[in-house]
């Protein structure tokens, strides 16, 4: 294989990783017509909007919300504060609307704050979630709405729960019990008490509200929006969709009906989300409804009524997540509370059986070696010894191509005027000589999957997020942010403030060297032109990669290296085992 079929099998094999989630059809996302519900709970998917938003329903038509009257900034609070989390539950209305991470800085300066999750609706970025109860058709009853203020018992912690109460002074207590475990799950009990002489039925809800779209990354490999398993099928709905899809549906971007599941919002590395009663029917809804701005819903809402007896009780449980996507503890939820494929809220993507793996492994060198780019040069050296065969074979025949070297150009020579007579002298010889032109190409098509798993891996996995290096890397997840064009920060100028070409890091030009170095390895082009165009490729891919995580480069550069070492040491036994391989054959013409 000449290089024209060397590059167009490498444009081929990106075009086909690249293009493959660029051209694949979305999912189409389906929304139920005839959504199946209990005989008296017609509509009921209405009510959970409006019962927050604008008191207790009469109709199971819908009603267009309203916002709260009251100030929410002299809303009364109790406080949470656990090991990884705190902040505050808003009493008007029962609202988790303050929540930050412990754990986890905007940045990686010292004095940069946590990470907010959770927003009051008095702020910029609305985002919170609420818990409350609708009622059946024919039921007429006073319930808690956005401007109940409710009573607290304390304040909560991992060791401690605390119970809201309201009494709608009609014979009706209700109680919401919350308790925190050591991370970021909320363990959330609705209770009715019914002191009347006569049976209640209400239909518990929950709902996590986004009252602004958040900016996201942008990027395709990456789902940032509504998510959820429902049904046991995983459903994402990015924000742009879910605004299409509500204007022509009434507000509702999507329904599913079932047991089990969850369903919330996802962003880059942090999570909302619902966990209902996994064995009680749900009906499961992604909503948007443009009211003074955008506003994002994901709720839940019981398929049937819950009976609350006269003289007695009732109660429904539900879950809410809110805090980082780490993957063991998403798993461990999964395990020991039966939240199914909860993990799944990473993005993985179409190739979740590589990255996965990748990331798994990744993780467990680490918590050996205590560095995650250390743990990726770990990991590269394993795969360079798992595909030790294939590249051992490939780089014996480049080998043995180079060495061919001044063979092909006689040939050519020879037979300038005659190509098919060249054709098969060159056949001849790599018959004779053992040769397969064809594996050059092997390590270069392998390796691109490779590395673009590792991208996504590095790119949408939070344990990589400000993980430091050594020397100046201290974010693998990161571009290099020393920059040669203001010799590495000796210059006070960023010049990458006039074109983003104008960085280059320290590590992407480490990348270039050895990538010029492996380059000299390999058996040259035939042809002049490409020759000049193959002595480009290290700049280029300098400058290409000089935009990509740090930790990427770090595994490009080490790769490079160790290619290096291995086809160094292939090319000094192909010398020493084929002494004639570089002499000059006389062919017949």
């Amino acid at each position: 294989m000449d290089q024209k079929r060397l590059m167009l099998a490498i444009a081929m094999s990106i075009a086909i990783l690249l293009g493959f989630q660029l051209l694949m059809p979305k999912k189409p996302v389906p929304v139920v017509a005839s959504l199946p519900v209990a005989a008296d709970a017609s509509s009921t998917t209405a009510k959970v909007e409006a019962a927050a938003d604008s008191g207790t329903p009469k109709a199971a038509a819908a009603v267009t919300p309203v916002d709260g009257s009251a100030d929410e900034r002299d809303a009364p609070r109790v406080a949470f504060s656990g090991p990884r989390v705190q902040g505050s539950i808003n009493l008007r209305g029962a609202k988790f609307d303050d929540l930050v991470l412990r754990d986890y800085r905007d940045t990686i300066e010292k004095d940069s704050p946590n990470v907010r999750v959770l927003e009051p609706r008095s702020e910029k970025q609305p985002y919170y979630v609420q818990f409350g109860w609708t009622p059946a058709v024919g039921t007429d009853v006073k319930l808690p709405d956005s401007d109940t203020i409710w009573t607290a018992s304390g304040n909560l912690s991992a060791t401690s729960k605390v119970q809201l109460r309201w009494d709608n002074g009609a014979g009706l207590e209700f109680l919401v019990n919350v308790g925190l475990d050591e991370n970021f799950m909320f363990t959330v009990e609705q209770k009715v008490i019914n002191h009347t002489q006569a049976a209640v039925s209400l239909y518990p809800y929950s709902r996590i509200r986004r009252d602004y779209t958040p900016q996201t990354s942008g990027y395709y490999i990456l789902h940032e929006g509504m998510i959820g398993i429902l049904n046991g099928t995983e459903k994402d709905v990015k924000y742009t969709d879910a605004k299409s899809e509500a204007e022509k549906h009434e507000g509702v971007a999507f329904t599913s009906t079932g047991a089990g599941g969850w369903a919330g919002f996802t962003d880059k590395y942090w999570l909302t989300a619902l966990i209902p009663d996994q064995a009680v029917p749900q009906i499961g809804t992604y909503r948007y409804i443009n009211n003074k701005g955008d506003r994002y819903q994901v709720d839940y809402l019981a398929k049937d009524a819950i009976a609350v007896p006269a003289a007695g009780e009732a109660a429904f449980t539900t879950r809410l997540f809110a805090g980082a996507k780490e993957v063991k503890l998403l798993k461990s939820y999964t395990d020991s509370l039966g939240i199914p494929k909860f993990d799944d809220a990473v993005d993985w993507g179409l190739y979740f059986f590589i990255t996965k793996p990748f990331f798994l492994a990744i993780d467990f060198l680490y918590g050996f070696l205590g560095n995650f780019g250390l743990a990726i040069m770990a990991f590269t050296l394993i795969l360079k010894l798992l595909f030790f065969p294939l590249a051992n074979k490939s780089y014996r025949s480049m080998s043995k191509m180079k060495l061919l070297a001044p063979k092909m150009a006689a040939l050519k020579e020879q037979f300038k005027d005659e190509p098919q007579k060249l054709q098969s002298a060159m056949m001849q010889m790599y018959k004779t000589e053992k040769v397969n032109p064809a594996s050059g190409c092997l390590p270069m098509i392998v390796q691109i999957p490779v590395f673009f798993s590792l991208y996504k891996v590095i790119f949408i996995t939070i344990e990589m997020r400000q993980a430091p290096f050594f020397g100046w890397i201290h974010d693998l997840s990161m571009v290099d942010p020393s920059n040669v064009f203001n010799l590495f920060g000796l210059i006070p100028y960023d010049p990458s403030v006039l074109t983003p070409y104008l960085h280059l890091g320290g590590w992407p030009l480490l990348m270039g060297v050895t990538m010029y170095f492996q380059q000299r390895l390999n058996p040259p082009p035939p042809d002049p032109t490409q020759a000049k165009l193959f002595q480009f490729m290290p700049i280029m891919f300098t400058f290409m990669l000089a935009s990509f995580p740090a930790g990427l480069v770090i595994y490009w550069s080490w790769n490079n290296f160790l290619t290096i070492v291995q086809q160094s040491f292939i090319m000094r036994q192909t010398r020493l085992t084929n002494p004639s391989a570089a002499r000059v054959p006389q062919v017949k013409s």
